[in-house]
């Protein structure tokens, strides 16, 4: 018997450029510096924490909306960072990770026929998210080099059928940060309109030369529109636990936790109960800005005189560049070349493009341990 056929729901979606890189990588001996994750581990507290729980019998379904415990520190937390009270009761949710989240999100508030903003280059879960909760994803480019929002597109852009706009900060793939007055340019754009606000802020601890993460959560306009998603596993070094959370003002959450308890419904319940625990201290997150600026500094200055040209790298732990003066090959093919002939893995800033849009740009992760940092720039500098 031949497999019954039936029409895809994501026709255009294949394998990820990120799959796609690390097989490359691993077949051809390269470091890679592809993927967003740490190739180092968490803080033993954590561990020990999450293991206490395990032995203390926490281990059955914990409330479907998140352990009170947990959901309490993180409004905790908000409020230390964000000056905004969130009813940890109402208005915060754990979830399996950031993009679960930001599925659930979508499927929440964005009906059939509905239109959702997004800002090129994205990540990439946000357009078939989209695609399934059956609307359109109009695409508006930010500004190419500086990828700063352009306010005048994104307003062209708006219409009767915007039903939400979707924008992250510190920025994936350009490692761009929004400033206040993005932020409260934004909050003028949106003030007149019925238009929510997904506001992504995995890498909101990792903005760097002392600047501030600006938190959609800071200003009113938004916060009283916006599903603001953060990240465990990218703030705590643990991407494969796959725990984040989301604050909405309640009757946004509301119809949230809808969707949420018919997909996820609850979310590892020792997990939940290490990082309540952690969470009481607030240094590991606080002290992640000179932690990653620490990279940061050290891939920067290990790329000098390689021939490739830094782009700004403002927040997030990745760094864009422009390569122009060493090839001029199309972004996947230089990737792919790289990988094979230099023998470091790299990420085309093309594949975060709705149409391909080429700058000769590439992407680095530089969330790794020192040696694999030098073992990296030892030889990219024979470029």
């Amino acid at each position: 018997m031949s497999c019954p056929r039936f029409p895809s729901r994501l026709p255009s979606v294949g394998t990820t450029i990120f799959s796609t890189m690390s097989a490359l990588a691993a077949e051809c001996g390269a470091v890679n510096l592809g993927q967003g994750f740490p190739d180092f581990d968490c803080d033993p507290a954590l561990h020990s924490a999450v293991s206490a729980a395990m032995q203390a019998g926490h281990n059955q379904y914990p409330p479907m909306p998140g352990l009170a415990a947990l959901r309490q520190a993180v409004a905790t937390k908000i409020i230390a960072t964000h000056a905004r009270s969130y009813c940890p009761e109402a208005e915060i949710t754990i979830t399996a990770g950031a993009t679960q989240a930001i599925l659930t999100a979508i499927l929440a508030c964005v009906q059939p026929g509905d239109e959702v903003i997004v800002l090129d280059p994205c990540y990439d879960s946000y357009v078939p998210a989209i695609t399934l909760a059956g609307a359109h994803a109009v695409r508006v480019p930010l500004t190419p080099g500086s990828f700063a929002p352009d306010f005048e597109r994104i307003a062209a852009a708006l219409s009767a059928r915007t039903r939400l706009l979707i924008i992250n900060s510190p920025h994936n793939p350009s490692a761009s940060v929004w400033s206040a007055d993005d932020m409260r340019a934004l909050e003028a754009l949106l003030a007149p309109t019925n238009v929510l606000l997904l506001s992504d802020e995995v890498y909101e601890h990792m903005v760097f030369d002392g600047a501030t993460h600006h938190s959609a959560a800071r200003f009113a306009g938004l916060a009283e529109r916006a599903f603001i998603v953060s990240s465990f596993g990218k703030t705590f070094h643990v991407t494969g636990w796959k725990v984040g959370t989301v604050a909405a003002p309640a009757a946004l959450m509301a119809e949230f936790r809808k969707v949420h308890q018919f997909s996820v419904f609850s979310v590892n319940t020792p997990m939940q109960h290490g990082l309540a625990a952690y969470l009481q201290a607030p240094a590991p997150y606080l002290q992640l800005p000179a932690f990653y600026q620490a990279k940061r500094d050290l891939f920067r200055q290990g790329l000098q005189g390689s021939g490739l040209r830094l782009l700004p790298c403002a927040g997030s732990y990745f760094q864009c560049v422009d390569y122009t003066a060493v090839s001029a090959l199309p972004e996947l093919d230089f990737c792919q070349w790289l990988a094979r002939s230099v023998g470091v893995a790299a990420i085309p800033l093309s594949a975060f493009y709705g149409n391909g849009y080429e700058q000769r740009v590439v992407r680095f992760c530089f969330a790794k341990r020192e040696d694999t940092l030098h073992a990296a720039l030892e030889r990219l500098r024979r470029l």
